[in-house]
């Protein structure tokens, strides 16, 4: 690992070993917002597999794609990404045509991401592929796996998964145990490859990105160009500080979030947030996200849960809400969730949106204003409305939700930005040019500058987009000054 230090080193950075949390990543001089603190390639990545939309195994495109015509699982937009892959894919491609058909259609994005890693490793050890202090198996092998802390049926699922990838290999060599070992590193280190915009695209393993542990009040954020990872400083981190990203979700109440991250990563988190689990401001945080509206509409106070167990009390204006009528409200709001899941996949949008509004409708009745699952389901109305091109509907739902968004992220938060950027898009479609340009230029590109770089081909685009509105809206201002000055 001497390698890898000196590697870091010359990024301003350093590995250390903390007790309780292991290895962590620390600064060896300042960064401040917007600054990259370091990016990595995939060690190995696979495309997310979909029955409707393939993507290239190179860029993660989903546009002119060609399936190999060798194994029929492998899809490349072109020759340059096949090209770049062909080392690995030669190999991958002679294991997989020895299949048959039925079982290449089995073969998961897991389950491939697996036998890359073998073939990678193979391909280095060879020398076919050159190996660096940031790009080696050995760095693989120092991940965390949590073996110890797995339940019976995991283990279970891990081996025959392994017996797959043996399969396919056909290695006599292979070690059945190791690959097990292997699918648990994966779970809790390998990353979502998403898009400029959240969007999932595929999976990657980034061995020495996965050094940098977890905070739900996170001072970088982890964010991809292409299958690059990239992390970003979003905050002043003075030299000697450990960088911290956010493993999940972070809009949640701390027993949300502790749970997300026990359950997928093994760990209990005890950053600034989470210590104060159980604590007042924790308790109405939670009463809030999570909880109930008060039986009041203009009262905006949070319930808890009343001393006699039969209902709960608003702790602003005092009113008591029976249990009886949340539990009916919860039983109406579930039999309609059902029945929409069964509406959405029938492809019937009008009518997907006609139960998500009833929906809204009933979670207003039940929930806090700042509630989570409100906020859910007025995103999903936003999705199914812009599919839709109902842009006036779509921004009345993207406007209930910013308010929400700026209570739950901090001010420099992807998310927020975005949710910014699409309410600036919405408006500008709707031909208000100044109030695109007041949220995008004031609200969205302020967050995302830091989040996404000024350089990448998202933010160029955006700034783009952005003069283009400045000079409508100059345009349709002069004219109008021009219809003034006429007699």
């Amino acid at each position: 690992m001497e390698d890898l230090q000196s590697a870091l080193n010359e990024q301003g950075l350093t590995v250390s070993t903390v007790p309780e949390k292991g290895r962590c990543l620390l600064t060896a001089r300042d960064f401040y917002p917007g600054e990259v603190i370091i990016s990595q390639e995939p060690y190995v990545c696979v495309p997310n597999k979909s029955s409707v939309d393939s993507r290239c195994d190179g860029c993660f495109t989903s546009s002119n794609l060609k399936k190999c015509s060798a194994c029929h699982v492998v899809w490349y937009c072109g020759s340059t990404c096949q090209k770049l892959e062909w080392k690995l894919h030669r190999l991958e491609c002679q294991a997989l045509s020895r299949l048959d058909k039925d079982r290449r259609k089995s073969v998961t994005p897991s389950i491939l991401l697996m036998v890359k890693l073998y073939l990678r490793r193979k391909l280095q050890s060879e020398k076919v592929i050159p190996t660096t202090a940031t790009d080696n198996y050995n760095l693989v092998e120092a991940l965390v796996s949590h073996m110890s802390d797995i339940d019976e049926k995991q283990l279970v699922l891990y081996a025959q998964i392994a017996n797959i990838v043996n399969f396919i290999l056909q290695w006599p060599e292979i070690n059945i145990k190791e690959i097990a070992e292997n699918f648990s590193k994966f779970a809790c280190n390998a990353h979502t490859i998403c898009d400029s915009e959240l969007r999932p695209l595929g999976t990657g393993l980034y061995p020495v990105i996965s050094i940098i542990n977890h905070s739900c009040l996170p001072n970088s954020v982890l964010l991809f160009e292409g299958r690059l990872a990239v992390i970003r400083a979003v905050q002043h981190i003075p030299q000697g500080d450990e960088v911290l990203i956010s493993y999940i979700e972070t809009a949640g109440s701390t027993m949300t979030r502790q749970k997300a991250l026990k359950e997928q990563y093994r760990f209990t988190c005890t950053c600034p947030r989470c210590i104060k689990v159980g604590q007042s401001d924790d308790i109405q945080e939670s009463a809030i996200v999570e909880g109930y509206q008060c039986k009041d509409d203009r009262c905006n106070g949070f319930l808890l849960r009343s001393s006699d167990d039969k209902g709960f009390v608003c702790q602003q204006c005092g009113l008591v809400r029976d249990k009886e009528e949340i539990r009916k409200i919860a039983s109406e709001l579930k039999l309609m969730s059902d029945k929409v899941l069964m509406s959405s996949s029938s492809g019937n949008y009008q009518e997907t949106v006609s139960m998500y509004q009833k929906i809204d409708k009933l979670q207003r009745k039940l929930c806090h204003p700042f509630s989570i699952s409100l906020m859910q389901t007025r995103e999903k109305l936003l999705k199914i409305l812009m599919e839709l091109q109902d842009w006036r509907e779509a921004l009345a739902y993207c406007r209930l939700t910013i308010p929400v968004y700026q209570r739950l992220y901090p001010g420099f938060h992807p998310l927020l930005g975005l949710q910014y950027y699409t309410c600036g898009k919405l408006e500008w479609l709707l031909g208000d040019t100044e109030g695109a340009i007041k949220i995008t230029s004031s609200k969205a590109v302020d967050i995302l500058r830091v989040t996404h770089g000024t350089n990448t081909s998202f933010m160029k685009d955006l700034v783009l987009k952005l003069e283009e509105a400045r000079a409508e809206a100059s345009y349709k201002l002069s004219s109008k000054d021009e219809l003034q000055d006429l007699p």
